[in-house]
């Protein structure tokens, strides 16, 4: 049996692998992302499912694989679940095509 922290790693991979999938199959550009609702919110959602799994992620695991911001990526998670409509889709395209990628970078490392 896996352990838990290792079962969310999981997640927030398939979480980030579904955010690349996205931006491949809506478009790669701020242009198309600032347009279009869908998308945004397609995004947005599994954003803010990273940070609920990573809000699990034990006091341990967060300390031993500190090179990631699990504060940040949870704070971003609080900032969705309560302030959604004033969201800057900027940010928002920001961390899907900038740390989403390296976010699923480590969670590949961590799960070989």
């Amino acid at each position: 049996m896996q352990s838990p922290d290792i079962q969310r790693i999981e997640h927030i991979k398939e979480y980030c692998s579904e955010i690349i999938a996205t931006i491949q199959r809506y478009g790669d550009t701020f242009e198309i992302f600032d347009k279009d609702l869908d998308f945004q919110k397609s995004i947005s959602f599994s954003i803010l499912q990273i940070g609920e799994h990573v809000g699990k992620l034990s006091d341990g695991f967060r300390a031993e694989t500190n090179t990631i911001n699990w504060s940040a990526i949870k704070g971003m998670r609080n900032f969705f679940a309560h302030n959604y409509g004033s969201m800057n889709r900027m940010i928002i395209w920001k961390t899907a095509t900038c740390d989403i990628p390296n976010l699923l970078d480590f969670c590949n490392e961590i799960l070989k």
